[in-house]
């Protein structure tokens, strides 16, 4: 295959069979070579073609206190009281801009995904 942009599927599947081929090639190699460039044109086709939202906040909150081992508990000092962390959760309240802030600056979570619209719930 000559490098060329992907510009169809069709250039799509080609690069992705000859990245199956090259996988393993000695970095530095022309052969190692080859694959880096294929994988970057596949990587600016995919974030064209088939792009990733960011993950819902209380998603990612969720997540992130799963890698972390937190429970909500340990959400209090950055969202509020025990009852602000469950209507927070439990997506009855919208995180607040200082929420926010104290969530990406203590959790490392992508704005992106903090400052999405989250779907809310209303009170029973």
């Amino acid at each position: 295959m000559e490098l060329r942009l992907i510009r169809s599927e069709a250039d799509y599947d080609t690069a992705l069979a000859e990245i199956d081929e090259l996988w393993g090639a000695e970095k530095g190699s022309p052969a190692g070579d080859r694959l880096d460039v294929l994988l970057l044109l596949v990587e600016h086709y995919e974030s064209e073609h088939y792009p990733i939202a960011p993950p819902d906040p209380i998603e990612a909150i969720l997540f992130r206190m799963e890698q972390m081992n937190l429970t909500r508990k340990d959400l209090e000092p950055l969202i509020g009281s025990r009852a602000r962390v469950s209507e927070i959760i439990n997506r009855r309240r919208p995180l607040s801009l200082p929420m926010i802030r104290r969530l990406h600056q203590s959790m490392r979570i992508p704005l992106e995904s903090l400052v999405q619209e989250s779907e809310t719930r209303p009170t029973a």
